[in-house]
C-alpha cells in the first residue's frame, strides 16, 4: 500500500501541472483582463464587484485625465485605452507582470506556487495566502457539517428503505427524496428567507454572517450557540438537496448485499435481524458510501455553496473564486485553483486509503 501511495503522490505533480497550463491558456484568450479593468476604472466605465484598487491608482486616474483633456491619440491593444498615456499602460502592465511574454509568466507563477507563495492580489491589496485563509472557516464549517449531517440522516433513511423496500415508507421517503433532489438548494434557500428569516412570515434567523457582531464578547456556550443560529438555514438549504444519490446509493448497496448468500446463511443460523444487518451487511455495503465521504467533502466545500454563500452573505471561499474571476485578480483565481486541484488530488488518495481501512481486502498494489 505504501508504494501505491507513493506512485499515486507522483503522479499529483503532472495531473496538477496540466491543469494549470489548460487553465493559463484558457484565460490568455478570454476577454477582458486586470489591466483592462484598471483602464476601465480609470475611464469611470467599470462595474466592481467587491475589488478596490489600491496603490498608485489615483496618480495614474489623474495622469490619464490629463491625457485625454491633451487629446492625446494612441493606438493599443487593450480595449478602452484609446487616449492613454502609452507610458501609462506599460506602467500598468509592469505592475501586474504582463511586461512578459505568457510562456515566463506561466513559470514564474509556477515557481512561486510551488513553495506556496502565491503573492499579492491585484486589487485588495492583501497576500492571496491570507485571503485565503480568511475565507476557509465560512467554506470548511458549510462542507463538513452538510456533509456529516447528510451522512447521518441519508444512511439510516437508505438502511431503512432497504429493509421495506416496497412498502409505503419506501415509496413515499423516495418521491420527496427525488423531489428535494429536483429542486435546487439555492431555491431552498430563498424559501427559507421567506419563511424563516424576515420574508413574509416569521423572523427567527439571521440573514448575513457566520456569526453575530457581538461574537467575540460572548460566553464560550453562547457563542456556539449563536453559531448554529447562523449556520442553520444555510445548512438545511444544502441538505435537503443532497439527500437523493446517497438515500439511494445506500439502498442500493444494502439490497446488493441482502440478496447474498451469506445473509441467507447467516438468517438460516438464527441470527437476529439487527445482527445481520450490522454485523455482516453493513460493512460491505457502506463500503462505497464510506469510502466516498472525502470526495463528498469536496464537492460541497469547493462547488455546492457558492451560490448560498451569495444568499447568506457568507464570505468564504467559493465567493472569493467568484469575485476574483468577476474582477479579473488572476492571482486568487490561479491561487485558488492550484489550491483546490492539490487538495481535491490528495483527497481522492485519502478515499482509496478509506477503501483499504473500511475492507483489509481491497488491495491496490494486486490490482495489476
Amino acid at each position: 500500500m505504501l508504494a501505491y501511495i507513493v506512485r499515486r503522490l507522483l503522479l499529483i505533480i503532472p495531473t496538477l501541472l496540466g491543469i494549470m497550463v489548460i487553465n493559463f491558456a484558457v484565460i490568455q484568450f478570454a476577454p477582458g483582463g486586470p489591466v483592462e479593468t484598471v483602464i476601465a476604472r480609470f475611464q469611470g466605465t467599470a462595474v466592481d464587484a467587491t475589488a478596490r484598487i489600491s496603490g498608485q491608482s489615483g496618480e495614474l486616474q489623474q495622469s490619464s485625465r490629463e491625457d485625454r483633456q491633451q487629446g492625446s491619440g494612441s493606438t493599443s491593444r487593450y480595449r478602452g485605452a484609446q487616449g492613454i498615456d502609452p507610458e501609462i499602460i506599460k506602467e500598468i502592465e509592469r505592475q501586474f507582470g504582463f511586461d512578459k511574454p505568457p510562456v515566463e509568466r506561466f513559470f514564474l507563477m509556477m515557481g512561486k506556487f510551488i513553495t506556496f507563495d502565491f503573492g499579492q492580489s491585484f486589487f485588495r491589496d492583501r497576500a492571496v495566502v491570507q485571503l485565503i485563509f480568511d475565507k476557509m472557516p465560512v467554506s470548511i464549517s458549510i462542507g463538513l457539517w452538510t456533509t456529516l449531517i447528510t451522512y447521518l440522516i441519508c444512511i439510516p433513511l437508505g438502511i431503512r428503505k432497504a429493509v421495506q423496500d416496497g412498502s409505503r415508507f419506501d415509496v413515499w421517503t423516495s418521491a420527496l427524496v427525488i423531489v428535494g433532489n429536483a429542486i435546487p438548494s439555492f431555491l431552498f434557500a430563498v424559501l427559507l428567507i421567506v419563511l424563516f428569516a424576515g420574508g413574509s412570515f416569521l423572523d427567527l434567523f439571521p440573514l448575513r454572517g457566520l456569526v453575530s457582531e457581538n461574537f467575540s464578547s460572548l460566553p464560550w456556550w453562547k457563542k456556539i450557540l449563536d453559531y448554529f443560529w447562523h449556520m442553520t438555514l444555510p445548512l438545511l438549504a444544502m441538505v435537503i438537496s443532497g439527500f437523493a444519490s446517497l438515500t439511494m446509493l445506500t439502498k442500493n448497496s444494502f439490497l446488493d448485499e441482502i440478496n447474498k448468500q451469506y445473509v441467507v446463511t447467516a438468517r438460516a443460523k438464527g441470527l437476529t435481524e439487527n445482527r445481520v444487518l450490522y454485523g455482516h451487511v453493513f460493512r460491505n455495503a457502506m463500503l462505497i458510501v464510506i469510502a466516498g465521504f472525502p470526495g463528498a467533502f469536496i464537492s460541497v466545500l469547493f462547488a455546492g455553496s457558492l451560490l448560498i454563500e451569495i444568499i447568506f452573505s457568507l464570505d468564504g471561499l467559493g465567493l472569493l473564486g467568484f469575485e476574483a474571476a468577476i474582477n479579473r485578480d488572476y492571482p486568487v483565481m490561479f491561487a485558488t485553483l492550484y489550491f483546490f486541484t492539490l487538495l481535491g488530488l490528495v483527497m481522492r488518495i485519502i478515499s482509496d486509503i478509506m477503501y483499504t481501512l473500511v475492507d483489509p481486502r481491497i488491495d491496490f498494489e494486486a490490482r495489476g
